[in-house]
């Protein structure tokens, strides 16, 4: 049976799986680390104990998130050498130097800096723990903008030239500064801010509905819904001018993720359909007319390719229309429950614990990791709708993959996904399990330290028995 199977489809579904795991934790430490930065100037500026209680809790979340992202990226760079041989060897010029620049000028940072968020708060002064997570932050940042430079240059390559069947630089500034980079890092880190912004209001509005109703939780709380109401906007605006950058560049995934089969001019917004590969149409298509011309081209009648036109080099149109769909979908709602969520915690209202409502924090809750699946949804619209190629016009997946035998890879992807599928439960059950188990001051919501108090006060960390000998 292993005999009869595809090795270069088991191969693209390994990499797709590990690509899949590890994408979710970076996402998550790239924001996360901002966001602990926000509490650590506020507990500076005001010196009120429980934006530091708020940056203990989340500290400890961001190094397991850390944790995970780095061994779930070791198996990645593994796989270029197993699966993918013809990558480095054709391009290997240009995605070397940059995963080495992502090593040297932001991984070495992270890790180095992230010890003394973790460990030395008492050994370090005030300002320098605050300098520690500004680097660590920071340097999440520079390792999201080296890898998107190579993703993006993997999409539409530029600054280089072909010799002897190799790519070597010829600007590294057209190489990093290709022309979909600065939209796919902006779309990138929207994304990840809203990831994490839910992640923080779904967890405090958990500990909330535990009976947690402390000055920190509060914080917390209303730090997410915030974030969240403010990025999602920037977020719809960014994703339709990277929409328009796809349509000059990579036309075909622009017409899968439409559903657009035929060109033609007044192109319809489709809706609702099932792409049918064989017929080359929709089927039960619900859509609106000339409403995808007009928001493509800013023109009714405008003229919009169809997936026909593009003579077989064109990406599997249902995954990537329903991946689409999904996201566009998680964003809609991403955008009602935060603006419904602000409305609630609105800061000119008196008592914002009390106008939570128990069945809103539930829906915030459920809501924890919805940035993550509106994250692997655009992922799949981003990395399928390239398909078939590897680095566009440059080199095909067919081409880059290795003679490993199917059952070999079989083995290794089913190991795989029992390991992933098993360290993403243990992941989610212990951020919950920190949430319920949470130590804090027994003070009520509002009785909060002021910056009046001593430096020894303000130097407590979040054990109770400390707490009160400091307040008595």
């Amino acid at each position: 049976m292993m005999d009869g199977l595809d090795a270069f489809l088991l191969a693209r579904i390994q990499f797709a799986a590990n690509i899949t795991f590890h994408i979710l934790f970076p996402t998550i430490s790239i924001s996360l680390g901002w966001v602990l930065l926000f509490f650590k100037l506020r507990f500076v500026k005001t010196g009120q104990q429980h934006w530091m209680d708020a940056y203990q809790f989340w500290v400890k979340i961001f190094a397991l998130t850390f944790a995970l992202g780095v061994v779930s990226g070791i198996t990645m760079s593994f796989q270029f050498g197993t699966n993918w041989p013809g990558y480095m060897e054709k391009v290997g010029n240009i995605a070397g130097p940059l995963l080495a620049y992502e090593v040297l000028t932001a991984f070495f940072l992270e890790a180095t800096m992230l010890g003394v968020m973790l460990f030395a708060r008492e050994r370090v002064s005030e300002r320098m723990h605050t300098t520690a997570t500004l680097l660590v932050a920071g340097g999440t940042t520079l390792s999201a903008f080296w890898i998107l430079a190579l993703n993006s240059w993997m999409h539409t390559p530029a600054g280089f030239e072909m010799i002897n069947g190799q790519a070597h630089v010829t600007s590294w500034l057209e190489v990093i500064f290709n022309p979909s980079f600065p939209y796919r890092f902006t779309h990138m880190m929207l994304a990840s801010g809203l990831t994490v912004a839910f992640l923080v209001a779904g967890i405090s509005a958990y500990r909330w509905l535990r009976d947690d109703k402390s000055a920190e939780v509060m914080a917390s709380l209303k730090t997410g819904i915030y974030l969240a109401a403010m990025l999602i906007p920037l977020q719809i605006i960014a994703g339709d001018v990277h929409g328009l950058n796809t349509l000059k560049h990579q036309p075909a995934k622009l017409a899968a993720m439409e559903g657009i089969w035929e060109t033609q001019r007044g192109a319809p917004a489709v809706l609702f359909a099932l792409p049918d590969s064989e017929a080359r149409k929709n089927r039960y298509e619900i859509a609106i007319p000339k409403l995808a011309s007009l928001y493509l081209t800013h023109d009714p009648d405008g003229l919009v390719r169809g997936v026909n036109s593009f003579d077989g080099e064109h990406p599997p149109v249902a995954p990537v229309f329903w991946a689409f769909r999904i996201m566009v979908g998680m964003g809609v709602l991403m955008l009602l429950v935060s603006w419904a969520s602000t409305w609630q915690l609105a800061p000119w209202k008196k008592d914002p614990e009390r106008n939570l409502k128990r069945w809103h924090a539930r829906l915030l809750v459920a809501m924890t990791f919805a940035g993550w699946i509106a994250l692997i949804a655009g992922w799949y619209v981003t990395e399928i709708g390239r398909q078939p190629w590897l680095v566009t016009g440059v080199l095909t997946s067919a081409e880059a993959a290795s003679t490993v035998a199917a059952p070999r890879i079989a083995l290794t992807l089913a190991l795989y996904l029992v390991l992933y599928v098993v360290l993403l439960a243990s992941y989610v059950s212990v951020v919950f399990y920190l949430a319920r188990h949470k130590k804090h001051a027994d003070k009520p919501f509002g009785d909060d330290q002021t910056a009046g108090e001593t430096e020894t006060e303000l130097n407590v960390v979040n054990y109770p028995e400390k707490e009160g000998a400091a307040n008595a």
